[in-house]
């Protein structure tokens, strides 16, 4: 069934590319803007409480999708044990070409029954003055205060509207915890005092939910008081073809080399790209904008690029701005993972605090195509991981979504063939819930597959060029072989069944 149901969305994704090829040129041109946000596939929605009484319950392992209005302080609960750190990440995503300030932004923070708040972080826009997708995170972590967010009990993700849309500007204690996103350091005391338009629309919300859970005694309780901080020597060679994705659930999995994008990137355009990081390996990237002959002059702050971990949280991120001629920003160099790294108080180092995915993010700003056009400019990836792989932490129990915090032979391999696919995807046993959770599926179970159909359907969309008749024969083909594939499946089902269905990482049927 699940290899039917597969490839009848890919048909699904097919028959609509079809019609989409019959569109007006009005529709064509939309086609031409930046891909909107991809939210993670089967996210449950949910509606954020003005208040604490009434907020719904998240289940760890799971992403949701939410809203938040210009302003708006929204609240979410989570059921908390006493043994296992808790991280939960709230992505902002207004819509293309909204109108933003710097300081405007997003926070996230984790509070008690008692409002002490246990941790929070600020993600503004920063210089780049250009809408798209940023994220903030917050965390319980036991053992980390001595009094306060210990104990097993209810707690509330507060998520609130930063900035001038919110009347606050820079808003008060916006100096306090951490500020993230595009220069997040240089926010508030360069654009503070500047004119900001804000936004007055609402913002979508995807939110995370990640359970980590209690290791052995006898490890170390300090960060490294040293490692490697040079700077490695920049890969060169060929670069591979590899698109990166449009959201969190679907960033384009690479691994050491050299990447160029498939189709570039816009102004306006956000790219998320993921890359397998095991324990005791150092991550490298370096990210770079093609030079173009389209036109002129000087944009400052005109391309970022941001890394966030396997939670979502965010680690660090550099911007250039742009002239014309290429253009390379390259990430500070950061330490090994380690478990340890969680005890430093520097940023940077905390964040490399687990094994897993992390996702580089790739923005160009708008204001990039008021002197260089809506074409794409080419961008070039180059990755590099130092060291062996070796092993983690002894955890007392599985982390919720199951696997998060290790890199598999699966992840290897997606990251060398191109294969999509999210680990917080809720397919995980998150132990259910009454509440948000109890949308059916889980997004693990469709997110490749979901992300071939994207594929698959854009390759027919840009047959869009060639004539009605050739069309009309291409659909014919695809017709044809859904019909094959409906004989094949009643044929398969006749068969005796010689076990059960292989189970993916996340215990979701994988759907081959």
């Amino acid at each position: 069934m699940g290899r039917r149901t597969v490839w009848w969305r890919a048909a699904a994704a097919v028959g609509a590319a079809l019609c989409a090829t019959t569109a007006s040129a009005g529709s064509a041109a939309a086609a031409d803007a930046p891909t909107p946000y991809s939210y993670a596939e089967g996210a449950s929605t949910v509606e954020g409480a003005k208040s604490s009484t009434g907020a719904v319950r998240l289940a760890a392992g799971r992403t949701y999708k939410s809203s938040i209005g210009p302003g708006a302080k929204l609240y979410y609960r989570l059921d908390l044990g006493a043994a296992a750190n808790a991280y939960v990440s709230a992505t902002a995503v207004p819509e293309a070409g909204a109108a933003v300030g710097s300081a405007d932004g997003v926070r996230v923070s984790l509070q008690d029954a008692d409002a002490h708040r246990c941790s929070y972080e600020t993600a503004r826009f920063g210089p780049t003055r250009s809408a798209h997708p940023v994220t903030a995170w917050a965390s319980r972590e036991i053992g980390s205060d001595e009094y306060m967010c210990q104990g097993a009990g209810v707690y509330y993700v507060v998520v609130e509207r930063v900035g001038s849309a919110a009347g606050g500007g820079t808003g008060a204690g916006a100096g306090a915890g951490t500020s993230a996103g595009s220069a997040s350091g240089s926010v508030s005391g360069s654009v503070s005092g500047s004119p900001s338009e804000g936004s007055s629309e609402e913002w979508g919300l995807e939110l995370g939910f990640v359970s980590e859970p209690a290791v052995t005694k006898g490890g170390a309780t300090s960060a490294p008081e040293s490692w490697n901080s040079a700077s490695p020597e920049v890969l060169s060679g060929d670069p591979e073809r590899r698109r990166g994705g449009s959201g969190f659930a679907t960033a384009g999995p690479v691994t050491q080399g050299v990447w160029q994008d498939e189709a570039g990137i816009r102004a306006g355009e956000t790219l998320f790209y993921k890359v397998p990081v095991g324990w005791g390996q150092q991550l490298h990237a370096t990210a770079e904008l093609g030079s173009t002959t389209a036109g002129d002059g000087y944009v400052g702050n005109a391309f970022v690029m941001s890394l966030y971990n396997p939670v979502r949280g965010f680690v660090d991120d550099t911007t250039t701005n742009y002239g014309g001629e290429q253009r390379s920003a390259a990430l500070d160099p950061l330490p090994p993972v380690a478990y340890e790294n969680r005890f430093s108080l520097d940023g940077e180092v905390s964040g490399m605090r687990f094994a897993g995915w992390y996702y580089l993010v790739l923005h160009v700003g708008t204001s990039v195509a008021e002197r260089y056009g809506e074409e794409p400019l080419g961008l070039t990836l180059r990755v590099r991981l130092e060291g062996e792989a070796g092993a983690g932490p002894v955890y007392l129990g599985a982390s919720e979504p199951r696997g998060v915090f290790e890199v598999s032979e699966g992840d290897q391999e997606a990251a060398e063939s191109g294969a999509t696919g999210d680990t917080l995807d809720g397919a995980g046993d998150s132990g259910g819930g009454e509440d948000a959770e109890t949308s059916g599926g889980g997004e693990g179970s469709g997110s490749a597959s979901g992300a071939s159909d994207q594929r698959l359907a854009m390759t027919v969309v840009a047959a869009g060029g060639i004539g009605t008749g050739s069309l009309l024969v291409l659909g014919l083909v695809v017709w044809t072989l859904v019909a094959r594939r409906r004989a094949s499946a009643a044929a398969e089902a006749e068969r005796p069944k010689a076990g059960a269905a292989p189970r993916g990482r996340h215990g979701a049927s994988r759907g081959w």
